[in-house]
């Protein structure tokens, strides 16, 4: 049984953690979302990629420093060149609060699984990881089972203390432990000193990372389509050893294949049904 969740919401059809994106993707049928979390400076748990709003909207600054009210008066659209249909909210309609996701998935009648990351670093330290756990408890959400009602939570981070933080409160089975290739966060335009202390700071929260994986600690293994590519065998390694894989970002069938054939069950696309589809239509062929 394979599990396609919707990167951000459907973005590869509309613009990352808008309300058209979210609902775009339970229209598609996609089997779970994930979605990036950020606080705002009046403490809402808001649904953004970014530390900043910089490259997803008409205004600049951190999030951190921003009203709910400030955000949600920008314009999220125009940046990705999309046009929004009517049934998905107006342009100022856009911007969704973790609550407001949950809410809608709790409408649809079926199972659903929800996938949140917790960004950092944050300037808020750890009152992120608080501030989930005690928005999700008020939604009746219970740590054993993960669940609220029709939802299936599960919590992601690169950071290894976040993973540490969570398993106080949440059976290691759901969580996932993200890690990406090293490379990618070295960045050629900084200088020597400061790409040093990148590589440094990096190299710490990679092999946390590794340690919580190997030991099993954590029930979700999460890495990106580049690293599963990279280090194929030591993916594999984890698979086998129980934990389950979930991949990011899968856009293509010769991904999916790929992971598939690693031994990938859960996928994380900004095109979901397109995913959906090609499991579907492999199933098909096999019966």
């Amino acid at each position: 049984m394979f599990t396609v969740y919707a990167h951000r919401g459907s973005s590869g059809t509309y613009p990352e953690h808008t309300r058209a994106a979210y609902l775009h993707a339970l229209a598609e049928g996609a089997d779970g979302i994930e979605t990036d979390v950020h606080l705002t400076s009046d403490d809402v748990l808001v649904c953004f990629h970014d530390s900043t709003v910089d490259r997803t909207s008409s205004g600049s600054g951190p999030i951190s420093g921003m009203t709910l009210a400030e955000i949600r008066a920008l314009d999220v659209v125009s940046w990705a060149g999309a046009t929004v249909p009517e049934q998905y909210g107006s342009s100022r309609e856009q911007v969704v609060t973790l609550e407001e996701l949950i809410t809608m998935m709790r409408r649809v009648p079926h199972e659903l699984g929800l996938a949140i990351e917790l960004k950092h670093p944050s300037p808020f330290g750890r009152r992120l990881e608080e501030k989930v756990l005690s928005l999700l408890m008020d939604l009746g959400w219970d740590p054993e089972t993960s669940r609220i009602g029709n939802v299936r939570v599960s919590l992601m981070s690169f950071d290894p203390a976040a993973i540490d933080y969570l398993l106080e409160t949440i059976p290691g089975y759901h969580l996932c432990m993200l890690v990406t290739v090293l490379e990618q966060e070295q960045q050629s335009g900084l200088g020597l000193i400061t790409r040093n202390a990148i590589r440094y700071v990096m190299g710490r929260i990679h092999g946390g990372a590794m340690e919580r994986l190997d030991s099993g600690a954590v029930g979700l293994a999460g890495p990106g389509v580049a690293y599963a590519r990279k280090y194929p065998e030591r993916v594999r390694g984890w698979l086998e050893r129980g934990l389950r894989g979930r991949a990011w970002t899968v856009n293509t069938v010769e991904d999916a294949q790929f992971l598939a054939g690693l031994g990938f069950t859960e996928f994380t696309s900004d095109f979901p049904a397109l995913i959906k589809g090609y499991f579907a239509n492999k199933l098909e062929a096999c019966s």
